[in-house]
């Protein structure tokens, strides 16, 4: 009979990144997001579909921050509140990270258009809010397409006494052994590891490769005009675009490889890393959610003008 492996680093590092880390993300995102809201929404009066685009992505991090804290108490305790709360839940980060990297994409689009080309893109760029509103209703509906695998396959797992959330790439264990290889049938082989990489390749790969283009074009047409004015207003945007990708490329390459070795026979100590991998990227990908308003704030100066309004008339 296998000896189960040994988990209590691992329940160790769980159980401060739940209750200590992600609590604080949670404060500071709800906060400074719903003060990012406000000061682009009441403050800001002429607003570029840059600043539309960012409002949307403080919109995505405060969804988000309202949910995890449910996420960390299914994670902590028995989960009661039902199969349908597990799917909203559970497909609430994978909206957050899709419309947040789409968004970005769209603002490395709106930048490459003004500057890149900007002659052509004058009539287009005067239409504003109807065009920006539009896009980031398209947004949306795509990253909650990009979700629907997650929304749908996510389950409750009943083990024990306890009842637990799963996603559908998971393996459904509560405890480590030498010997993971999984059981299942031709169809959920494909959909488990299948899904997970059209995911990435659509939702994040492709937005980013986007978003590389078009800076790159961007910072080249800024230098050779010399106009280093504008290189700096593009820095804003340009700085929480790299920071996106900081946080959730690690979490997300780990999980493709996740997937990849799911009915891979490993030992415990293999096991246990890929896990601890796991946990540690999805906290740094969930501290994103609070990140950008210190951005916006210490970055770029006409929005910190606003934001100390927003505090002074609070």
């Amino acid at each position: 009979m296998v000896e189960p492996c040994s988990t209590t680093i691992l329940d160790n590092v769980q159980h401060i990144l739940r209750m200590y880390v992600h609590s604080i993300i949670v404060i500071l995102g709800l906060l400074g997001n719903l003060l990012v809201i406000v000061t682009y929404a009441f403050y800001k009066k002429t607003k570029s579909m840059t600043d539309v685009y960012l409002l949307h992505v403080a919109v995505a991090d405060v969804l988000f921050a309202v949910v995890l804290p449910l996420i960390i108490y299914n994670e902590q305790n028995n989960w009661a509140m039902g199969v349908v709360a597990c799917k909203i839940l559970r497909g609430a980060y994978s909206l957050n990270l899709y419309s947040g990297l789409l968004l970005l994409g769209c603002i490395s689009g709106d930048r490459y258009l003004a500057i890149v080309c900007a002659s052509r893109s004058r009539y287009l760029r005067s239409r504003t809010p109807v065009y920006s509103h539009a896009i980031c209703l398209v947004v949306w509906v795509m990253a909650l397409l990009l979700s629907l695998p997650t929304i749908i396959y996510s389950q409750l797992y009943y083990y024990n006494p306890e009842t637990l959330m799963v996603d559908f790439y998971q393996n459904s264990s509560t405890s480590y052994s030498n010997n993971t290889e999984m059981t299942n049938s031709t169809t959920e082989v494909v959909m488990k590891i299948l899904i997970p990489r059209l995911k990435m390749a659509i939702g994040f790969l492709l937005p980013l490769m986007v978003m590389v283009f078009c800076y790159t074009c961007v910072i080249l047409t800024l230098l050779k005009a010399r106009n280093f004015q504008r290189l700096r207003a593009v820095w804003v945007v340009l700085t929480v675009m790299l920071v996106f990708i900081l946080c959730h490329l690690p979490y997300n390459l780990t999980l493709l490889v996740y997937t990849i070795t799911l009915w891979d026979q490993k030992d415990c100590s293999a096991e246990i890393s890929l896990q601890m991998g796991l946990h540690l990227t999805q906290t740094l990908a969930y501290l994103h959610c609070c990140l950008n308003p210190f951005l916006y704030a210490f970055v770029a100066v006409l929005f910190r003008s606003n934001f100390w309004k927003v505090l002074q008339d609070l």
